[in-house]
């Protein structure tokens, strides 16, 4: 099995914690009588190699770079909120440490399109959006604004050199589509 890119490979290791068997999936796949005998083919032998990612990166990513990557992808809402607590705590600004941990929360949890943006489960109140609600003490928007942004840029940097590592794990493990050729 071959991944488009590493997006794409993240995302679904990250979602293969929370396919369960009430959802039709079953941790132990089945085996599938149409093939060789003893085989596991389609969806669960594309669950299992997205489970087999998801160890390896795990495994092989700092502990931060999977933090940030949880934060930032991961459908399982424990682990979510786990890693952008995590995050927020070592998040590195002048800013208040409510107003850094709004930012994170935010970034993470980005406001959706539609009625409230409820087009997802994750999605935050309204009055979380607000950077007025995010400090005790009144401060200038400009800086608020300021302070957002280079919140926002750090989380960015840090994504992409986790996806840069995690390119280059998967890269060796020669399952992304561009190395398969």
């Amino acid at each position: 099995m071959t991944y488009r890119n590493v997006v794409s490979a993240v995302v679904r290791a990250l979602a293969s914690e929370v396919i369960n068997s009430a959802g039709g999936c079953d941790f132990e796949p089945k085996v599938q009588k149409a093939h060789i005998p003893g085989e596991i083919s389609g969806k669960e032998a594309a669950f299992l190699f997205d489970c087999m990612v998801h160890s390896r990166l795990h495994s092989q990513l700092r502990p931060e770079q999977w933090r940030i990557l949880l934060s930032k992808y991961s459908t399982h809402a424990e682990r979510k909120h786990a890693a952008i607590a995590d995050v927020a705590k070592a998040t590195k600004s002048p800013a208040p440490e409510r107003f850094r941990h709004a930012a994170v929360v935010t970034w993470a949890l980005p406001k959706l399109p539609g009625v409230d943006g409820k087009r997802s489960t994750n999605v935050l109140p309204a009055a979380w959006y607000n950077m007025d609600n995010w400090s005790d003490d009144p401060v200038p928007v400009k800086t608020q604004e300021r302070w957002r942004r280079d919140i926002r840029r750090d989380l960015e940097r840090q994504v992409d050199e986790a996806l840069v590592e995690a390119h280059e794990i998967l890269e060796a493990e020669g399952i992304l589509a561009d190395d398969a050729a």
